[in-house]
């Protein structure tokens, strides 16, 4: 690897400390990809050299394109597929039976990356719910990199994007052709609110979510981050409603208070009948050694 190992020490103490992803030596070859691309883009002859202006001066903006360029943002439309059938069939299905006095649904991509998932939520949505066309539904869609989450505002995609996941009919009614690219066509686009937020950073006040997807994020933290975060998303979770991990994510030994529950090919999570709310921390609050930028 060109780039030095105290270099990358750094790197990874950076992004731990910004974001508590934890970056270990398998990710080496990751990190330097990416560090040499941005220290191009940043006009530095090497990684090393951009490393080097970042241990020179206070943390800026700088330091924030190095932590957002190390976090992962791979996705696709209607990703595993398995998750988005549970809730065509079964999630909302329940939801929409239970909220038909209030005729409220909120929805929460926690870690939308480019926008696929929300998007691709909205689109069920559009697809399968028409009788939600008079209701307050919100998708809420939030990311860490600022870059992300002005490009998936945008709802702009390339052809390689569009083909992972998207059927032929869902293009062509949900998008329209634009040069070589695709554009989500804002009836979906309105459906959806995208912002910045660091999830081990302040949070900002959110409304009491219905589903919640964390999906393939936990993975990339450590045990006291996790419980972290479950905890902050427990105090958010209405107490009927979903939570979606990965495939290789689990609440067990984590947080107690969630159960597992088997939706045909997919589980996911909710909270346990008589779950204690007390001695949960605000949401808004964050981990002592944390950032608290939101």
């Amino acid at each position: 690897m060109t780039l030095s190992l105290p270099a990358f020490d750094y790197i990874r103490a950076l992004v731990q400390k910004r974001s508590a992803m934890v970056l270990d030596q398998e990710k080496a070859y990751l990190v330097e990809a990416r560090l040499c691309n941005l220290a191009r883009l940043e006009g530095y002859p090497s990684a090393d050299e951009l490393v080097a202006q970042l241990r020179a001066g206070p943390e800026d903006g700088l330091h924030c394109k190095v932590v957002e360029a190390m976090t992962i943002n791979e996705t696709s439309f209607f990703r595993d597929i398995h998750p988005f059938e549970s809730l065509r069939q079964v999630v909302i299905p329940d939801l929409v039976q239970r909220r038909r006095i209030e005729r409220s649904l909120n929805f929460w991509c926690a870690a939308c990356s480019s926008g696929q998932e929300p998007y691709s939520l909205a689109m069920l949505l559009r697809q399968h719910f028409h009788e939600l066309s008079g209701w307050n539904t919100r998708v809420l869609a939030r990311d860490i990199s600022t870059d992300m989450v002005a490009r998936a505002r945008q709802g702009v995609y390339s052809q390689l994007e569009v083909n992972r996941g998207l059927t032929p009919h869902f293009l062509g009614k949900f998008f329209d052709k634009q040069g070589t690219d695709w554009r989500i066509k804002d009836e979906v686009r309105r459906l959806v609110e995208f912002r910045s937020l660091n999830l081990i950073g302040a949070w900002p006040v959110l409304p009491s979510m219905d589903v919640i997807l964390l999906r393939n994020v936990l993975i990339y933290f450590d045990v006291p981050t996790k419980k972290l975060i479950l905890a902050r998303l427990r105090q958010l979770l209405r107490p009927d409603g979903y939570l979606f991990l990965g495939g290789a994510e689990t609440t067990l030994n984590l947080d107690d208070a969630f159960e597992r529950v088997q939706l045909d090919r997919f589980s996911c999570y909710r909270l346990r009948s008589g779950a204690p709310p007390d001695n949960r921390p605000d949401p808004r609050m964050s981990c002592p050694s944390c950032p608290s930028t939101g």
